[in-house]
C-alpha cells in the first residue's frame, strides 16, 4: 500500500514565479502567485461575479438575486440586527463581507483540485487580527477611554474588580488566537480525515484486486471507505458554511460589547 501523506494537500507552492523586487529597507519582496494566492483571487472573482449577477434589482427576483437577498437578510436580521440591535446596521457590510469571503474560501477547498486557503494559520490569523482591530477601532471611536469600562466589573469590591479586570483583559486579548485557531483547526482536521479515507479507497481496492481469498475483503473495505468519504465530504460542506457563520456571529458579539457598552454598564 502506498504511503499516506495527508499534509501534502496543504503545502504552499508557486503557480506563477515572478522575479524578486528590491525594496529599500525591506530587502527583496517575492510577489509570485502561489496556490494560496491563486485561490484567494478565484474567491474574490467568484464573489464579484456573483454580486454582479445578483444586482439586477428585478421586480421578480431571479435565482442569483434571491440567494443574495436571502444571505444578506440572514446576516442583517440574525447577526447584526439580532446580536447588536439597532446600532448594528452600520456594521452590516463588514460582517456580510467576512461571512461571504470565509464561506467561499471554505467551499473552494472542497472542489476537486481545490486548495483550502483557510487551512493556513497565516490566513486565519490575518483575518482574526483584522477583525480584532476593527473591534478596537470601533470601541475607542465610540467610547474613548470609556472603552476600558468593558474590563471593569461594576458593583464589586475594588480589589475583586481589579483581579477580574486582569482576567477579562486576558480573555479579550486572546480572542484573535481563538478565532484563528477555530477556523484553522476545523478546516485542517476535516480535510485530513477525508484524505485518509480517500487513500484507503484506492489502496484497499488495489489490495483486493491483486489477491485472492481474504485479500478480496479489501474491496469491502474500499467500499466502506468510499461511503465514509461521501459522508465526511457532506459534513465538511456543512461545516464550511457553519464556520463562516460562527466567525460572523462572534464578530457581532465582539462589536456588540463595544457598541452597546453604555447600555451594559
Amino acid at each position: 500500500m502506498a504511503a499516506i501523506e495527508p499534509m501534502e494537500q496543504f503545502l504552499i507552492h508557486k503557480v506563477v514565479d515572478f522575479p524578486l523586487i528590491p525594496v529599500p529597507v525591506l530587502g527583496h519582496i517575492d510577489l509570485s502567485i502561489t496556490n494560496s494566492v491563486l485561490f484567494m483571487l478565484i474567491a474574490a472573482g467568484l464573489l464579484c461575479l456573483f454580486f454582479v449577477a445578483a444586482a439586477k434589482r428585478e421586480l421578480v427576483p431571479g435565482r442569483m438575486q434571491a440567494v443574495a437577498e436571502m444571505l444578506y437578510g440572514m446576516v442583517d436580521n440574525v447577526l447584526t440586527g439580532g446580536i447588536i440591535g439597532d446600532r448594528g446596521r452600520p456594521f452590516l457590510p463588514i460582517v456580510f463581507t467576512l461571512f461571504m469571503l470565509i464561506a467561499i474560501l471554505n467551499l473552494l477547498g472542497l472542489t476537486p483540485g481545490g486548495f483550502t486557503v483557510t487551512s493556513q494559520l497565516a490566513i486565519t490569523g490575518t483575518l482574526a487580527v483584522m477583525t480584532f482591530l476593527i473591534v478596537l477601532a470601533v470601541g475607542f471611536a465610540r467610547n474613548g477611554l470609556g472603552f476600558f469600562k468593558l474590563f471593569w466589573p461594576a458593583g464589586m469590591h475594588p480589589a475583586m474588580s481589579a483581579f477580574l479586570m486582569i482576567i477579562e483583559l486576558i480573555s479579550f486579548l486572546i480572542r484573535p488566537f481563538t478565532l484563528a485557531l477555530r477556523l484553522f483547526g476545523n478546516m485542517l482536521g476535516g480535510h485530513v480525515v477525508v484524505y485518509i479515507f480517500a487513500a484507503f479507497v484506492v489502496n484497499l481496492a488495489i489490495f483486493g484486486l491483486n489477491g485472492f481469498g481474504l485479500n478480496t475483503l479489501g474491496l469491502l473495505g474500499s467500499g466502506l471507505s468510499f461511503a465514509m468519504v461521501l459522508a465526511l465530504t457532506a459534513l465538511d460542506l456543512v461545516i464550511a458554511i457553519i464556520q463562516a457563520f460562527v466567525w460572523a456571529a462572534l464578530t457581532c458579539v465582539y462589536l456588540n460589547e463595544v457598541v452597546n457598552l453604555d447600555h451594559g454598564h
